[in-house]
């Protein structure tokens, strides 16, 4: 009997066989690597995410700035600070918090959102006084803004002050600036509105419109410690966005309340 016909046939049908396997092997591969070019921006654009997230922290490490801080041995550290830098009006630091930065002021409330101290592009921006008010604190009401970081970098820590307990252990901070020290002492934590007419005020007189003013912060705050307050107050608010609204802000309203000046070499506190 004759199977040369029957013997190819199956040759045949096992080279089909074969190739089709071939075909499907380096489509799955090709398919595999058409998924990977796919995902490949997204990983990519991931891994630059928190590269660019990290950077963002570094810049606002507050760290970055000690060396240019004022202190009761060495002013001259500041002072070259300033020169590198002259809008650097002051300094801010928050006792028992990682708020501790120069103070910046600049012609428009703008600049210094993505601009550092030193006068460098930076998305972590400075902490800044106003535009509108005094260099030296004179006004009423002084408002401070600063970013809302993570890793309590900046203003990251303010929001915290809605909790009692944590309130009333980081009551005090100081200012410094015009060449002294100067005591801050907290006492209102507040959700707000970035447009609200009075708490962002900065032509508020003294005496005349303290009490309105401190009615009006004890009407909306979320914490208020009651203190003996005088019709001659100055007041400093802390001001930060929320991730609740477009416009929300968390503010820390206290009073500039003492006055520290060198003594043998610390730093002393006295009334005024």
């Amino acid at each position: 009997m004759c199977f040369s016909g029957s013997h190819k046939k199956t040759q045949n049908i096992r080279k089909i066989v074969k190739n089709a396997k071939k075909i499907i092997r380096i489509a799955d591969k090709t398919v595999n690597w058409l998924i990977v070019l796919c995902f490949m921006p997204l990983l990519l654009y991931g891994l630059y995410g928190l590269w660019d997230s990290k950077q963002i922290n570094q810049q606002a490490d507050a760290s970055l700035y000690e060396t240019y801080k004022p202190n009761s041995k060495d002013f001259i550290s500041f002072a070259e600070l300033q020169k590198k830098n002259p809008e650097v009006i002051g300094w801010i630091t928050v006792d028992g918090t990682q708020i501790d930065y120069p103070l910046v002021q600049g012609e428009d409330n703008s600049k210094y959102v993505n601009t550092d101290p030193l006068g460098a592009f930076s998305l972590s921006g400075s902490i800044f006084l106003d535009c509108n008010n005094q260099k030296d604190f004179s006004d009423m009401n002084s408002i401070i803004y600063g970013h809302h970081m993570e890793k309590d970098a900046m203003f990251g820590e303010v929001e915290y002050y809605q909790e009692p307990s944590y309130f009333k252990k980081h009551a005090h901070g100081k200012l410094y600036y015009g060449g002294k020290w100067h005591e801050v002492e907290f006492f209102a934590f507040l959700h707000a509105d970035a447009y609200d007419s009075v708490l962002y005020n900065t032509q508020l007189q003294k005496e005349t419109d303290t009490l309105l003013y401190l009615d009006y912060v004890r009407q909306n705050a979320s914490y208020f410690e009651e203190l003996s307050f005088q019709k001659s107050e100055r007041f400093v608010t802390l001001s930060t966005c929320t991730s609740d609204s477009t416009n929300g802000r968390h503010l820390l309203v206290g009073r500039i309340q003492e006055e520290i000046q060198k003594e043998q070499g610390d730093l002393q506190y006295e009334k005024k």
